[in-house]
């Protein structure tokens, strides 16, 4: 595979285990969001005014995102530093994350109860797993729209192809191949989405399987890329 084939593709795969993660989160762990965390205020909230479970957990889930960022962005530079290959150690992290938060869903799962220390326990190993791909992300695919969170990007569409269809004086055109990467990159978030919800009706906590062999396909998307390539 040639290596603009490999820097294109490990977005979009990463984009897919993100839409899926994060809906297979909300619709087993009582609405927590495992990749979008600042949503969980929202249903926070939600939990607080109308009594349902799973408050501690979406309360627990900023802080935990926000140590593990700072636990990889610090790990990733000692790898650095070492010359041991950060990218690549950080993905394979994160599958062992993922296989983890899979092996817990299908142990205790399903969760009735989103207070309970197993629901809890899962809900912070994905969330833990999703922290460092946007750690990865943000620090060697800054080029690359978010995997994650697809508000900045569709919006980033519409202002697009509000220039397209009026051009302001003087403003040089926006390359279409900018537009094509984002709408691809939320076609293929989307595509993650509806596949977690079709997986979860059908496999109920087995659905959390296919997130680790995902993340595995982005870490040997990721190793098919030359070493000159690496950042």
């Amino acid at each position: 595979m040639a290596a603009f084939e490999t820097r294109a593709a490990l977005p979009l795969v990463l984009s897919f285990n993100a839409g899926y993660v994060d809906t297979a989160g909300f619709l087993a762990l009582q609405g927590l969001f495992t990749a979008h965390v600042t949503g969980n205020f929202v249903t926070l909230g939600a939990s607080l005014a109308l009594g349902t479970s799973g408050a501690l957990a979406k309360l627990l889930a900023l802080p935990v995102f926000c140590a593990v960022v700072i636990a990889a962005r610090l790990l990733g530079t000692l790898l650095s530093n070492r010359s041991i290959a950060a990218f690549e150690t950080l993905l394979g992290l994160k599958v062992l994350f993922l296989i983890a938060g899979a092996s817990l869903a299908i142990r205790f799962g399903p969760f009735h109860d989103g207070d309970g220390w197993q629901a809890i326990l899962t809900g912070m190993v994905l969330v833990a797993a999703m922290a460092i791909q946007n750690a990865v992300h943000r620090v060697h695919l800054g080029s690359a729209p978010p995997s994650t969170l697809m508000t900045g990007t569709t919006t980033q569409i519409m202002i697009d192809l509000a220039d397209k269809l009026y051009k302001r004086a003087g403003e040089s055109a926006q390359s279409p191949s900018r537009l094509v990467r984002m709408s691809t990159n939320v076609l293929v978030f989307a595509c993650g989405c509806g596949a977690a919800a079709l997986f979860f009706t059908r496999f109920g906590v087995w659905c959390f399987v296919l997130p680790p062999i995902v993340a595995m396909l982005s870490l040997i998307v990721r190793l098919l890329d030359p070493p000159k390539t690496n950042p």
